[in-house]
């Protein structure tokens, strides 16, 4: 499989990253995890304009803008410039369809459904072409989940937001990447029950085993070296840093 980072910026674009987005490829299917706020501009810089249609799935975390806002961008290329017969398939939380309705002005029906088939999360795993994705909720204001995505004997996690939680360890149990957020910096008067920091993603890592861990979701006020540097410190393993179009095969 192959992760391409679209954008990873922390709960707002920055100045050199749009908000979440993430490309996945493996047998010939292209899986995009999140599409926040201008991760369409580098995703059309890979698929090109007329790729947007034949995206095989679009999976969001939750429906904060940041994760989520570009789908009707995608959207409106859909509908307007590369018209499809099919339906690209949209996995998310509760009301995901509504939502994002309501985001482009829309009623609620038909809203969204003639370019997006909808799905809601399911209790258990799901396939896209040859891809097995599991999901499973995490800790966060909304309702949000982390994604667990499998191709042949292989694994790549991401955290989605999320404070601490032992559901995000078992998730990423002996992944092979672990793409995790760490918004928070260490030491600081963090609010409970929303994200992670640093050294608590290096801990998840720890916990699960992952062979490499990608801290990703530093918001533009943060220091993503600094919060590599406190993963480092709990987890054994190879640390790196997300950063816009940066990729990694497993």
């Amino acid at each position: 499989m192959r992760l391409t980072v679209l954008g990873c910026s922390g709960s707002m674009p920055g100045p050199d990253s749009p908000a979440s987005g993430y490309l996945i490829e493996a047998g010939g299917v292209r899986l995009v995890l999140d599409l926040g706020n201008g991760a369409l501009g580098p995703l059309q810089r890979l698929v090109g304009v007329a790729g947007l249609a034949q995206l095989d799935a679009v999976v969001l975390s939750h429906l904060h803008p940041d994760h989520c806002m570009d789908l009707c961008g995608l959207y409106v290329a859909l509908r307007y410039g590369v018209p499809s017969e099919r339906r690209i398939p949209v996995y998310g939380p509760v009301e995901t369809a509504d939502r994002m309705a309501a985001a482009y002005g829309k009623e609620p029906d038909p809203g969204l459904s003639g370019e997006f088939d909808f799905h809601e999360h399911p209790a258990g795993e799901f396939a896209v072409g040859p891809l097995t994705v599991k999901v499973a909720p995490v800790e966060h204001p909304v309702p949000a989940y982390g994604i667990r995505v499998e191709h042949e004997g292989r694994s790549i996690v991401y955290s989605g937001d999320t404070a601490a939680t032992p559901a995000l360890v078992e998730l990423a149990r002996d992944a092979d990447l672990f793409l995790c957020e760490a918004a928070y910096d260490d030491g600081a008067n963090n609010p409970p029950g929303i994200h992670l920091t640093g050294r608590e993603a290096g801990q998840h890592a720890a916990a699960a085993a992952a062979r490499r861990l990608v801290v990703t979701h530093v918001p533009p006020w943060g220091d993503p070296q600094r919060a590599a540097e406190h993963a480092s410190a709990v987890y054994d393993g190879p640390v790196e840093i997300a950063v816009p179009g940066g990729h990694w095969e497993v």
